[in-house]
């Protein structure tokens, strides 16, 4: 099929030539011309009918109407009125209605089992990395209940190939500008088959406000599977956008019996054990080879022995310019995508001087982390991983009080602009654009984030969630919703399964 062909299946024949709207007496002219367009590019594709010669005959705008009406479960009236009209100015996906549930005509499938994906363009609302992992976690939805595996590359030409711009964008449906329409995507198929595109004036977030991107993609990409639409309101498939909270989303089920029609289930693969399954990791630029760091150490010294054990306790974790380090015993463990495996480093080979971190934390746009070891912290350079001249300062010049000895976890939150830094059973924050601690503090920890206990070993961020680890045991927290979302283990990050 065309590339104009997939789109005319997705948005709908732009007709013409239909007859004259029958309205409610207190619409104004816009909200007419509105349900006139409305109609034209979302009801063309069930307004219409084989006659024996395969022309197409278009119905009127009653009939439409009527259709648009019972789809989404308003009073049949054939006539357009407030509520109906409210239903048309919601924000929605670009892509047309049918007249059911399900499958675009002929049920259009992938015939391979591996489908790759590449992002062409990105919003500017998010960081690469976001947007990634967002679009990674989108497909998941799929894959955990289809025998399908999504792969994103990043060049040349991919079975789906995605992009984030408004107005015209290189196919014949330009975008409308904030509201209205938010993305569309074509169905399976050869050249623009499964091809996605967001409107990027919208403000795409992994939160309720502006447009939740997971949602939005998710939705996108079961059309780029060969779903349509769903009239059941619960269903991600329902055409006009509803936030649901994406914590631990999974595919609702209306969805997952129609992706499951066309391509099977996915058989559960024999495991020995539960795995901690962390989420998608950053992918910073590859680093030049560190000296003071073994990419094979062996024999591993101690705490090398202890990596895979489900009793792993961390003394410290943070990230460093998209890098996870993990500190235990006067070594670390250093996570990244720029390399394979996991290193272990002895901390004062790499850093002279610090023994032991306690605690460490990173302030990204200041390009510095810290590191505590008993009364005194350090600053590094996150780019060259070097000490920073002018350390160790005291604890007290970041004004916690001369009784506190050692400082448990410490952890930026990006949102607030705070360091929050975790002492015994209480937590103080540190403003770090004023360079001063907050008032009122400290304050105990059981009280502001319910869920993790009294106690934290080590915190770190990752992809807006913080990971609370008290013990062996660690919680994904989500700070805005004050909320464990999941408890793991600490010896997850470490590549042990």
């Amino acid at each position: 099929m065309s590339p104009i062909g997939f789109w005319m299946v997705l948005l709908g024949c732009l007709a013409l030539g239909h007859a004259a709207p029958t309205v409610a007496p207190t619409l104004s002219p816009e909200d007419e011309n509105l349900a006139e367009e409305y109609l034209a590019q979302f009801y063309s594709d069930i307004g219409v009918t084989n006659s024996s010669s395969r022309s197409l005959v278009r119905r009127n705008f009653t009939e439409d109407l009527e259709a648009m009406q019972t789809f989404f479960g308003l009073e049949v009236t054939g006539v357009l009125n407030n509520e109906t009209v409210e239903i048309m100015k919601k924000p929605r996906c670009g892509n047309s209605e049918i007249s059911k549930y399900g499958h675009f005509a002929g049920k259009p499938r992938w015939q391979k089992r591996v489908i790759t994906y590449r992002i062409t363009q990105y919003t500017p609302d998010l960081t690469n990395r976001q947007v990634d992992a967002t679009i990674a976690q989108a497909f998941q939805l799929y894959s955990d209940v289809i025998p399908l595996d999504f792969k994103q590359i990043r060049s040349g030409t991919a079975d789906i190939m995605i992009l984030f711009k408004g107005g015209y964008h290189g196919d014949f449906y330009p975008f409308d500008g904030r509201g209205g329409v938010l993305a569309h995507a074509n169905s399976p198929g050869r050249d623009q088959g499964g091809d996605t595109h967001f409107d990027d004036d919208e403000t795409w977030t992994l939160t309720q406000r502006g447009v939740n991107l997971l949602l939005v993609a998710a939705h996108e990409f079961g059309h780029a599977l060969g779903l349509d639409h769903s009239r059941d309101r619960r269903a991600l498939m329902f055409p006009t956008y509803q936030y649901v909270n994406t914590n631990g989303y999974k595919l609702p089920d209306d969805d997952r019996r129609g992706v499951q029609a066309l391509y099977g289930s996915r058989r559960p693969e024999p495991t020995t054990a539960p795995k901690p399954k962390p989420p998608p990791q950053p992918e910073p630029e590859p680093e030049p080879e560190d000296p003071t760091e073994d990419p094979n150490p062996d024999p591993l010294p101690n705490p090398g022995d202890e990596q895979c054990s489900r009793q792993l306790v961390f003394d410290a974790a943070t990230s460093i310019r998209g890098d996870l380090f993990f500190f235990k015993n006067g070594y670390y463990w250093r996570k990244s995508s720029s390399f394979q495996g996991i290193r272990l480093t002895k901390v004062s080979t790499k850093w002279s001087g610090i023994n032991t971190v306690d605690a460490a934390y990173e302030v990204p746009q200041e390009n510095v982390a810290h590191l505590f070891e008993g009364r005194q912290y350090w600053g590094i350079n996150a780019n060259t991983k070097r000490k920073i001249a002018g350390y160790p300062k005291p604890l007290t010049n970041l004004g916690l009080p001369s009784s506190v000895n050692k400082v448990d976890a410490a952890v930026y939150v990006a949102t607030l602009r705070k360091t929050l830094i975790f002492v015994n059973s209480r937590y103080w924050s540190y403003d770090e654009g004023r360079n001063q601690m907050d008032p009122g503090y400290p304050r105990y920890i059981r009280t502001d984030f319910p869920g993790i206990g009294s106690k934290v070993d080590a915190v770190f961020e990752n992809y807006g969630y913080l990971y609370f680890s008290n013990g062996a045991r660690q919680s994904e927290y989500y700070l805005p919703y004050k909320r464990v979302m999941r408890v793991l283990l600490n010896y997850g990050w470490l590549n042990c399964y």
